[in-house]
């Protein structure tokens, strides 16, 4: 339960930072709330070799909306979001309750949360579902990676090793959305996760995505098309089996294939529903 040796930096702005990890090379991490990187040290599954400090890095906690969506800072904590009124955005609150339990939501990081890239993580899921963009600070400068594309399989994501994430940008409202998912004990990592978002016109469905965690090495959204049917249990059925139909999942000592296939149709149906509310 200790971790392997490493030296131990404090970065005090983003372009300390950044060049602190180019000059500690490609095995120093950065910690922010250290809720999965410390858990994972303390197990030797991971093995950083110096670790940047940036927990006093100002100007990153911040909840702000304009034009352009939704933006949140990469260190502000799961409980700020969870405490926050964001019309529109609804989703984000409700789901920072399945974060682990409370101490872990105050001290936890939403940038941490996606820089990990867990397919199981809340966050990673909703910015893919919600079209998030991630903003990366590096001695190149800023980009911009859409969240689809910015994560590659387990833990691994488009994040350079001299890169930070600075800012994750929600760029429309999604008041019909919705995330569940299910685990063995209150605040344990999901079995599986759905998340759905839907367009309705009446009971009528426009559009829907649906966006998986467990059941693959990253999100995984589900190739479905729910245009023009009505908003309806049974629909939501069918659309939880099709997504059942359509994943591998890996068996484990938390369930096998065949029970994540089950779960898979279950809170497909379960989120399709709530968002539908």
């Amino acid at each position: 339960m200790k971790p392997a040796a490493f030296t131990y930096h404090r970065a005090y702005d983003v372009n300390d930072t950044t060049a602190l990890l180019g000059e500690l090379g490609p095995d120093a991490k950065i910690l922010a709330g250290g809720q999965s990187l410390v858990a994972m040290m303390n197990f030797r599954l991971a093995r950083p070799s110096a670790l940047v400090d940036i927990t006093r890095v100002p100007g990153l906690d911040y909840l702000r909306r304009d034009d352009q969506g939704l933006h949140i800072g990469a260190l502000t904590t799961h409980r700020t979001v969870e405490q926050a009124r964001l019309d529109g955005f609804e989703v984000l609150p409700k789901a920072a309750r399945w974060i682990g339990h409370y101490p872990i939501r105050c001290r936890g990081t939403f940038g941490g949360s996606i820089a990990h890239g867990d397919a199981t993580s809340e966050w990673c899921i909703l910015a893919v579902l919600l079209d998030a963009v991630i903003t990366l600070q590096g001695p190149a400068g800023q980009r911009h990676i859409p969240a689809r594309d910015f994560f590659h399989g387990f833990f691994m994501t488009a994040a350079e090793p001299d890169e930070m994430i600075t800012e994750i940008r929600f760029p429309k409202p999604a008041p019909h959305a919705a995330l569940t998912e299910f685990s063995q004990r209150k605040g344990d990592f999901a079995i599986v996760a759905a998340a759905a978002r839907l367009d309705l016109a009446e009971n009528e469905i426009l559009t829907a995505r649906i966006v998986l965690g467990g059941v693959a090495e990253k999100p995984y959204a589900v190739d479905i098309d729910l245009g023009g049917q009505p908003a309806t249990g049974e629909t939501f059925k069918a659309a939880g089996e099709t997504a059942a139909a359509q994943v591998q999942p890996p068996s484990d000592g938390h369930g096998s294939s065949a029970y994540r296939k089950k779960l898979t149709a279950t809170l497909v149906a379960r989120a399709l529903a709530e968002a539908a509310a």
